[in-house]
């Protein structure tokens, strides 16, 4: 393995610990929210209407799918869906490459 390729590894691994740091403070920031806006709807109309509801629902929607690009579950494509589509293109292209020349 060449020195370009462990770097190449060494951005890679940077950038996913990146994305899993963000993920995380994304998790807490909504942990300390949430139960917030609770105590406030509780105060403000004693649980007559559940407001809080909306946006736990709607935030925790975007923090699965935060969850899900993070840490790569791709239940129906597959996990190495995306390289082997882009084999497979490259593929595609060599072979026209080849057929025209």
């Amino acid at each position: 393995m060449d020195n370009f390729e462990k770097e190449n590894r060494y951005i890679k691994a940077k950038q996913r610990v990146e994305e899993e740091k963000e993920f995380y403070q994304h998790l807490v920031v909504y942990i300390l929210v949430i139960p917030f806006l609770a105590f406030v709807n509780y105060w403000v109309d004693k649980w007559n209407f559940m407001w809080f509801f909306f946006p736990m629902i709607g935030w925790g929607i975007g923090l699965s799918f935060h969850a899900v690009k993070t840490f790569r579950w791709y239940p129906f494509l597959g996990k190495n869906w995306e390289e082997r589509k882009l084999k497979e293109f490259m593929a595609e292209e060599e072979m026209q490459e080849k057929r025209w020349e």
